[in-house]
């Protein structure tokens, strides 16, 4: 079996230089690496990745946490992650959590004994306590759609009220006044984004109107429909309606259907997030898109930079957002 000493041997270079080409440290001529990697591939050289955990006392695997029902904006941005993750030689573990204190608590006592270089989070956690502990044990973390100030984590998100107020704007450009909106009881983003909302009405002089606003349980399409039902068993007049996702706009535009009603014929659609479902829906969905894959990408950077360099080496990147326009939206006169 080829070992390192053996592709050392052939190279013409020390153990220790093979080992800086496998592990991709620096330092290292770009032609030495190169003919080393050359006789590593024709020699068939596989890594023995237990005992490299051991010399190097880590363990080459970054944990994922994801809510338990995830929905199609976070399996595109995890497979993101996941492809970049291991170009950087990490695999991954997920953690998948509900919106409950005891899934939570779960989490932390699993967390404590767990060996995990790093740790990304997607799903956002009423706990303090668990930042905390992260934080005290100077774990490389990065968090992807939120940020949490307070703690000084390195943090991947859009600017939520911002792209809410685009794609509002964008409806009131359109001719629409009487605009619904859609949104989530949980996480920062569902907030943020209603805020958007309002911001954008009182900058037109536009009243709010508590009876067009629906706070779903959840951000799936499921929930779209049933708050779509729900806003039009209230025979509030409306012409266009913001959802504070895809899937939930999508859900939103088949309960319209359901109803008899024709987007954007009756009443047009903008979500926000762009998944790839929504170029596919009919009517195709007009939403604000969020660069999903550079995200996730930008995620695994974070806390791969981290535990290479010892430290964190940023703070938030932001990520701007933009109309993609479909045929959701129509205008009015």
């Amino acid at each position: 079996m080829t070992s390192i000493k053996d592709i050392a041997r052939l190279a013409g270079v020390s153990p220790s230089t093979v080992s800086r080409v496998l592990n991709e440290r620096e330092y290292v001529r770009e032609e030495v690496r190169q003919r080393v990697l050359d006789i590593v591939k024709e020699q068939g050289y596989v890594q023995n990745h237990v005992a490299r955990s051991m010399v190097l006392q880590r363990s080459f695997t970054i944990g994922v946490v994801i809510p338990y029902l995830f929905n199609m904006f976070q399996r595109q941005l995890f497979a993101s992650m996941e492809f970049f993750l291991e170009q950087h030689g990490y695999k991954t573990q997920f953690f998948f959590l509900r919106w409950s204190e005891a899934s939570e608590q779960a989490f932390l006592r699993r967390l404590k004994s767990e060996t995990l270089d790093g740790i990304i989070f997607i799903h956002e956690l009423d706990n303090p306590i668990i930042y905390q502990y992260i934080q005290e044990r100077e774990l490389p973390v990065a968090l992807c759609t939120f940020e949490k100030s307070e703690f000084g984590f390195p943090a991947v998100h859009v600017e939520e009220e911002a792209s809410a107020s685009l794609a509002v704007n964008y409806l009131l450009q359109k001719g629409h006044r009487n605009i619904a909106l859609i949104t989530g009881e949980h996480f920062s983003f569902g907030r943020q984004r209603e805020a958007g909302y309002k911001k954008a009405l009182a900058a037109h002089g536009l009243q709010v109107n508590p009876e067009l606003i629906i706070r779903a349980a959840s951000y799936n399409p499921e929930a779209g429909r049933a708050s779509m039902l729900t806003l039009i068993k209230r025979k509030q007049h409306m012409s266009a309606v913001f959802a504070a996702t895809d899937e939930l706009a999508i859900g939103a535009m088949k309960a319209l259907y359901e109803a008899g009603l024709r987007v954007p014929e009756d009443v047009s659609v903008i979500g926000l997030d762009d998944i790839d479902i929504s170029a596919f829906t009919t009517p195709g969905l007009t939403t604000v898109r969020q660069p999903i894959f550079e995200m996730g990408k930008k995620s695994a950077d974070l806390v791969c930079d981290w535990i290479a360099h010892g430290r964190a080496q940023g703070k938030a990147e932001l990520f701007s957002t933009t109309i993609v326009e479909r045929e959701s939206v129509q205008a009015r006169a």
